[in-house]
C-alpha cells in the first residue's frame, strides 16, 4: 500500500469521525428538545479499482421505526376522538345534574308529582296548587333550557371542527413546503434531518386531527393519505373545504366536509374517516347530542301526554267556559274516524249543576249524539244542538267548545266504555282541557290509517337526505304528493317508491298508533333528515315533517312545552275535580273539594305510557318514572364509557410514544458510548496520518 493510500484512508476516516461526532453532539443538544428524532449517520467503506480506499458517510438520516410510528400516529388519533368525545359528553351530562341531588333534573320530576299528591290531601289550598303549577313549569323551563344547552354543545362543536380543518390546511401546506426543502437536500446529497424532524412534528400533530397513513417518498419526503386512501400531501398540498352552519338546531344539516386532491378530484373527508378529533367531533355533534336531545324530548312529550291525559279526565271548580284544544293536523272528519266508546260533553253553572249534557257514542263504527245518529260532517251542528245554546268550532286542526254566558264546560268518559283513538280519549285527543301546551306538534301517534285522508295538497313537496353511519351524505330525494284520492297509504306508495321515492334506503311504514315510522335498509341503516319542507296540511296548516315527525324534529320538542297560560295566571283553574255523570238532576256534578283529579295527576308518572324509539331507545310500554330513571342511566352510563374510552385511549397513546421514542428519542448513555468510539477512532487516524508523514520524512532523508 503507497504512502498516498495510507494518507487518504486515514483522513477519511478522520472526515468520517469528525461528522459521527457532529452528529452526537447534535443528538446530545437536542435530548429535552421535544418532538426531536434522534439522527444516525451511517458509515461504509469504498474502494478505487477494487482497491480498499477508505471510508465515507454514505447518508445521515432520523432513527425512524415505521412500525411503531404508524402505531403512535394511529393511537394518538384514536386518543384526539375519544377525548374530545368525553370532553363535550361530559358537558351534557353535566347538564342534567346529580340524579341523587334535589336540584338534579330528575329529582325535579319526582318533585312534581309530590306536589300534586299534596294538592290531593288538601284540594282547596291556594298555595298547594301555586306550588305544583311552579314546580311543572320550572320543570318544562329547566328541560329547555337543557335542550337548548344541548344543541349549544353541537354548536360548539360545529365550530371546533371548522377550526380544526383550517389547522389541518395549514399543516399540509407547511408538510408539502419541506417535502420540496427535504427532495432538494437529497440531490445534493446534503443533512435533510433537520427538515424531516420539522416534518414529522407536524405530522403527528395532524394525526390528532385526522387518521393518516405515512408512506417515504423515493426522492425524499413523505406522501400522506386518510385512512381511506385520500391523498393529502406528497403530491402537493389537498385542501379541505368547510362552512359551519352557524346557529344549530336539532333540525340542522350540516355541510360536508370536501377535500380537493392535489390531482383536482374532491371527495368527502368522512368517507373511510374512522379516528381522529374531527372524527369525535362530527360523532358528538350528529349521534351523541342529537340521541340525547331526542331521548330528553321523548321524556318531556310523555311525561306532558299523562300530566294532560289526568288533567283532561278532571275539571276545575267552577268549570272553564271555553275549552281550546290543540291543532291535530287533521280535518275534523279525519280526526274523528277511528274513534270508539264513549264520552260526555256537559254544561254546568257555576255551583257545579249540570244544565245540558251530550253523549257521543261512537261505538260500531258510527257516531250517535245522545242516541241520535250523525256524521263526521255533521258532528258540529249535531253536537251544538244538544247542548242547548253552547257552540262547538273546529279551525285550523283545533277543536274549541264555548259554553257561553257563565256557565262552563266539563268533559267525562264513560266508566266502562270510555271514548279511545290512539290510546287517548275524546277530550285528550283534541286537547280539550290540557295543562301543559306546546307551541308545536309533539304528539306523532296520529291516530291516522292508510285509509285516512292525509290533508296534503298534490304537488306540494319535501326533500329527504339520507346520510350513512360516518355523516357522509348519500343522497337527497325530493318527495312530491302524488295525486289522487289523497289516503296515507297513496303517501306510503309514493315514500317507498324505489325510483322518485326513497324505496332503496329503506322503508315507511304505519304503526297501529298512526305514527309514521321509516326503517332503514343496511347495517347502519342510513340516517334520515329532511333538507327542504314546503308541504303544508289543509286545515291545519302544518307540514309533512312536524305532523309525522321526521327528520330532527323530534328532537326539538323539549323546549317547547308550557303551563297553559291561563292556569299558570290562575291556579284556581287547576283541573283537581272530577266530573261525576250519574248526579241526580238539580244536584252538584263538580265538588271544589273533590280532590280525585289530583290524584290522576300525582300517579300520571305511575301510568304505562307509549314511548317511540328515540336516541337509539327501542319502543316501548313503560311509566315516566322508569323512562326518566333509564334516561338518568343512560346520560351517567355513557358519559363513564367515554371517559374510559378516552382514559384507555390516552394510555394505549403515551405506551406506543413511549416505544417509539425509545427507539427514536436520544439516550445519553448510548450517544457517550459512541461519542468515545468516535473520538478513539478520530485519534487511530490521526495517529496513522503522523506515522505515514514520519516514514515519508524518513524517504525524504534517504533521497538526500
Amino acid at each position: 500500500m503507497s504512502l498516498s493510500s495510507i494518507m487518504n484512508n486515514a483522513t477519511s476516516g478522520m472526515s468520517a469521525a469528525q461528522t459521527q461526532l457532529r452528529v452526537i453532539s447534535d443528538n446530545v443538544s437536542n435530548i429535552n428538545t421535544p418532538g426531536y428524532i434522534r439522527k444516525i449517520a451511517d458509515q461504509k467503506s469504498y474502494a478505487n479499482q477494487g482497491v480498499g480506499a477508505g471510508v465515507e458517510i454514505a447518508r445521515i438520516r432520523l432513527a425512524t421505526d415505521r412500525f411503531l410510528q404508524a402505531a403512535s400516529l394511529n393511537a394518538g388519533a384514536e386518543a384526539g376522538r375519544q377525548n374530545v368525545r368525553y370532553e363535550l359528553y361530559d358537558r351534557i351530562q353535566s347538564l342534567f345534574g346529580d340524579p341523587g341531588a334535589d336540584s338534579g333534573f330528575f329529582s325535579q320530576i319526582d318533585s312534581i308529582f309530590s306536589a300534586f299528591a299534596a294538592s290531593a290531601e288538601n284540594a282547596t289550598s291556594g298555595p298547594l296548587r301555586q306550588d305544583a303549577i311552579y314546580k311543572t313549569q320550572a320543570l318544562f323551563d329547566e328541560s329547555a333550557r337543557i335542550a337548548k344547552q344541548i344543541q349549544a354543545v353541537r354548536e360548539d362543536a360545529d365550530g371546533r371542527i371548522q377550526s380544526a380543518v383550517e389547522r389541518a390546511n395549514s399543516l399540509l401546506e407547511q408538510i408539502e413546503k419541506l417535502n420540496v426543502e427535504i427532495a432538494k437536500a437529497k440531490v445534493v446529497d446534503a443533512d435533510a434531518t433537520g427538515a424531516e424532524t420539522a416534518q414529522q412534528t407536524l405530522v403527528n400533530e395532524l394525526s390528532g386531527l385526522i387518521d393518516v397513513r405515512i408512506t417515504t417518498r423515493s426522492v425524499g419526503g413523505i406522501e400522506i393519505r386518510t385512512g381511506a386512501g385520500i391523498l393529502l400531501a406528497g403530491q402537493g398540498a389537498a385542501r379541505l373545504d368547510y362552512n359551519r352552519a352557524g346557529a344549530v338546531s336539532s333540525e340542522t344539516n350540516f355541510n360536508e366536509i370536501w377535500v380537493t386532491e392535489p390531482n383536482g378530484q374532491k371527495k368527502a373527508l368522512s368517507e373511510g374517516l374512522s379516528s381522529g378529533e374531527i372524527k369525535g367531533l362530527m360523532e358528538l355533534r350528529d349521534i351523541e347530542a342529537p340521541a340525547a336531545a331526542d331521548r330528553l324530548a321523548e321524556l318531556m312529550t310523555r311525561l306532558a301526554d299523562e300530566l294532560n291525559r289526568a288533567h283532561n279526565a278532571s275539571s276545575s271548580v267552577p268549570a272553564p267556559t271555553v275549552l281550546n284544544g290543540r291543532n291535530v293536523g287533521q280535518s275534523l272528519e279525519t280526526a274523528l274516524a277511528g274513534f270508539t266508546g264513549k264520552t260526555t260533553v256537559t254544561i254546568v253553572n257555576d255551583q257545579g249543576v249540570i244544565q245540558n249534557r251530550a253523549e257521543i257514542d261512537f261505538s260500531g263504527g258510527a257516531i250517535t249524539i245522545n242516541g241520535v245518529a250523525t256524521t263526521p260532517a255533521n258532528f258540529l251542528s249535531a253536537l251544538n244542538g244538544q247542548l242547548g245554546g253552547a257552540t262547538a268550532s273546529f279551525a285550523g286542526g283545533v277543536l274549541s267548545i264555548n259554553a257561553g254566558g257563565a256557565n262552563g264546560v266539563a268533559i267525562a268518559d264513560d266508566a266502562t266504555t270510555p271514548s279511545n283513538k290512539a290510546g287517548r280519549g275524546f277530550s285528550h285527543y283534541f286537547g280539550l282541557n290540557d295543562l301543559v301546551s306546546t307551541d308545536r306538534p309533539a304528539l306523532y301517534d296520529t291516530g291516522l290509517t292508510p285509509a285516512s285522508l292525509h290533508g296534503f295538497p298534490t304537488g306540494d313537496a319535501l326533500t329527504f337526505r339520507f346520510t350513512d353511519g360516518a355523516g357522509t351524505k348519500i343522497r337527497d330525494i325530493p318527495i312530491t304528493v302524488p295525486s289522487g284520492a289523497g289516503t296515507v297509504a297513496e303517501l306510503l306508495t309514493a315514500l317507498n317508491d324505489p325510483v322518485t321515492g326513497a324505496g332503496r334506503q329503506g322503508t315507511f311504514s304505519m304503526n297501529a298508533s298512526g305514527e309514521l315510522i321509516f326503517t332503514g335498509r343496511g347495517d347502519p341503516p342510513p340516517t334520515l333528515s329532511v333538507l327542504e319542507d314546503r308541504t303544508t296540511q289543509v286545515p291545519s296548516g302544518v307540514s309533512m315533517s312536524e305532523l309525522f315527525g321526521l327528520g330532527g324534529v323530534r328532537a326539538s320538542r323539549a323546549d317547547g312545552f308550557t303551563v297553559r297560560s291561563d292556569i299558570a295566571k290562575d291556579p284556581a283553574k287547576l283541573a283537581l275535580a272530577q266530573l261525576n255523570l250519574g248526579a241526580a238532576a238539580g244536584t252538584t256534578a263538580l265538588s271544589k273539594n273533590d280532590g280525585r283529579g289530583a290524584r290522576l295527576l300525582a300517579g300520571a308518572d305511575q301510568t304505562a305510557a307509549a314511548f317511540s324509539a328515540a336516541g337509539g331507545a327501542a319502543s316501548g310500554n313503560m311509566s315516566v318514572s322508569r323512562y326518566a330513571s333509564e334516561l338518568a342511566g343512560e346520560i351517567g352510563g355513557k358519559a363513564t364509557i367515554a371517559k374510559n374510552r378516552a382514559t384507555s385511549a390516552q394510555t394505549l397513546f403515551t405506551e406506543a410514544t413511549g416505544r417509539r421514542n425509545s427507539v427514536e428519542g436520544v439516550n445519553m448513555d448510548e450517544e457517550l458510548v459512541l461519542m468515545t468510539t468516535y473520538q478513539q477512532a478520530f485519534n487511530a487516524s490521526a495517529r496513522l496520518i503522523q506515522a505515514a508523514s514520519e516514514m515519508y520524512d524518513t524517504l525524504i532523508g534517504m533521497v538526500r
